[in-house]
């Protein structure tokens, strides 16, 4: 929790002074690092590959080409939604890499084997297709992209800190994924129009543009979101709730895989199957789930209102912080003028950086005091306090500037009796001279150091 200062002089040592083993080979970071991208890497490369043998080489470039289109818009989407304690990008970059190139490749490996074993098993390939549709890919893929939620969970503990985190990179994962299919079956598509020599509206590749693209862009994230959500309430569980901890992200996937079986399984329930179940199923989901996760932005918006006046009345942050912090416009103006008057991008990005680490410090306290924070609460509070330290030069004007424009203005009544000076007096009482005092310093109080001991 927050203490009053002083406090002692933070030290930049990890080990606390003590002795740190040398980590083995494996345990580096440029070796994990290293073997994460040459495997994504490897996996582009055979997915690339894989589509482009399928489709031929015109039709991999129509796909690309119609298939980047919606990725802009749902990658901003879920920037938006995590814009309050915004992760790293690398963190997206990694999730939008595995979905588009490891999740995609284990997904045509797996559906491809499993449908050929089944059609030469039952002799039915029209069954066997149908069965790899409704319950070999909802699981293969969905487990296949639940896997990047899990490696941030497991690896990238501290970036993961609740329900919108998990949201955030299951669906950017799940657009990747989204990415690669579309690419292959407009491809698909758009070479069975040049052998029918079909063109315009009424091509195949047209439909499955207004399909895949106009009505659905959203399906894959979420499924997928609903495996995001079972991770995000995973992370704010207490540790010592290890059932919970499991069964939660466990119940997301089964959640997301029955969802994706039900919409593949669409178009076998009649001729109207398909526009049945995304009126009546999909877009009430996907309004659902979205209104969920605005009304999770919000309270955590109200979370660090609430939680970070325990450090102002510490002494760490000025007091109408905790109200700037809590509203994303007085955030924005902030940054806005950082940019302005302290130096351009460099500011506003110092400015943007310590919004974030005051969230996360405002998460970090609500665990805290609901007896859910890890062993590393008091390091990784004194951490995120340094770093806000550090940036208080730049960052702290800016927000007092956004809190003087964003705050509301009130409303004071005009008192009933003649008003004659600035505070009801005469500026200069004509039957006596005005006393002198001595001038009251011009140099503002200094600033106190929590660091100072």
């Amino acid at each position: 929790m927050a203490t009053c200062p002083p406090y002692p002089t933070y030290s930049g040592d990890p080990t606390g002074g003590g002795v740190l083993r040398h980590a083995h080979w494996w345990q580096r970071k440029w070796v994990r690092y290293g073997a994460l991208i040459t495997l994504l890497t490897l996996s582009g490369l055979v997915i690339l590959a894989l589509v482009r043998q399928q489709t031929g080489t015109e039709g991999f470039l129509v796909g690309l080409g119609l298939a980047v289109l919606p990725v802009p818009l749902l990658i901003a989407a879920f920037r938006w939604l995590d814009r309050v304690e915004p992760g790293p990008w690398r963190n997206l970059l990694f999730a939008f890499a595995w979905g588009a190139c490891a999740a995609a490749l284990i997904a045509i490996i797996a559906n491809s084997f499993a449908t050929k074993w089944i059609a030469t098993a039952t002799a039915d390939p029209s069954g066997a297709d149908t069965l790899g549709a409704t319950v070999i890919a909802p699981i293969v893929e969905e487990s296949a992209k639940a896997a990047a939620v899990l490696l941030v969970f497991l690896f990238r503990r501290r970036e993961f800190t609740g329900i919108v985190d998990g949201v955030v990179i299951a669906g950017v994962t799940a657009t990747g994924f989204a990415f690669t299919e579309n690419i292959l079956y407009l491809g698909t598509a758009f070479g069975t129009d040049q052998l029918n020599g079909d063109g315009g509206i009424a091509s195949v590749t047209a439909a499955t543009f207004f399909v895949r693209v106009v009505m659905s862009p959203f399906a894959h994230p979420l499924f997928t979101v609903l495996t995001g959500i079972g991770f995000g309430i995973s992370a704010l569980s207490a540790e010592r709730q290890h059932v919970r901890r499991v069964l939660v992200p466990l119940s997301g996937l089964l959640l997301a895989m029955g969802m994706h079986a039900m919409w593949n399984g669409s178009s076998t329930f009649g001729e109207y199957g398909f526009f049945a179940v995304y009126a009546t199923f999909m877009v009430p989901a996907f309004a659902l789930l979205t209104w969920l996760v605005i009304w999770t932005r919000q309270r955590e918006l109200r979370t660090v209102r609430e939680e970070l006046p325990a450090y102002a009345l510490a002494g760490w942050l000025t007091p109408t912080e905790p109200y700037v912090l809590g509203s994303m416009r007085a955030r924005r103006v902030a940054r806005e003028y950082a940019r302005r008057q302290f130096g351009g991008r460099s500011a506003a990005r110092a400015v943007s950086q310590y919004e974030a680490y005051a969230t996360s410090l405002a998460f970090l306290r609500r665990r805290g005091r609901l007896g859910r924070a890890n062993a590393d609460f008091v390091v990784r509070e004194r951490e995120l306090l340094h770093e806000l330290w550090r940036r208080r030069d730049v960052a702290r004007p800016a927000l007092d500037h956004a809190a003087r424009t964003t705050a509301p203005p009130v409303p004071v009544a005009a008192p009933p009796w003649p008003v004659h000076g600035a505070y009801g007096y005469p500026a200069h009482p004509p039957h006596a001279a005005q006393p002198t005092y001595p001038a009251h310093p011009t140099v503002p109080y200094p600033a106190y150091n929590p660091y100072r001991t």
